[in-house]
């Protein structure tokens, strides 16, 4: 059964105003340091950090307001085969025993200017 849907779309030259203008701050501010090492080593890190944050806020989306999300607490990870997922921490992962959300699936895309995500809940 779903729990909850989310969709986010970012806008891929707000990610690189960003860093022009604060640097490696801003993504530490919600990216973990696997994920900013995993975007930084593409030649365009911007569109992979750009559909991380997607991911993120496409999350919360799902969650609704029932409870408040650090961003730092969502984690996009790959697998072997470079298929995202989602890894939950802190309050978040207590949140989603709680709700018994056994499944989180995600679906990422970006072009040059934009990028996308949807994340799907599932009980």
């Amino acid at each position: 059964m779903i729990y909850g849907i989310g969709i986010d779309l970012v806008k891929i030259e707000r990610m690189k105003e960003a860093h022009e203008k604060w640097g490696l701050k801003f993504f530490e501010k919600f990216l973990a340091a696997g994920e900013i090492a995993y975007c930084f080593e593409k030649a365009d890190p911007f569109l992979s950090a750009g559909v991380r944050f997607a991911a993120k806020e496409a999350l919360v989306k799902a969650i609704g307001s029932e409870v408040f999300v650090s961003l730092k607490d969502i984690e996009v990870v790959n697998d072997e085969r470079g298929k995202p997922s989602i890894k939950v921490h802190g309050g978040l992962e207590k949140f989603f025993r709680d709700k018994e959300i056994k499944r989180c699936h995600l679906s990422l895309s970006h072009e040059k200017e934009f990028g996308i995500a949807c994340v799907v809940l599932e009980v």
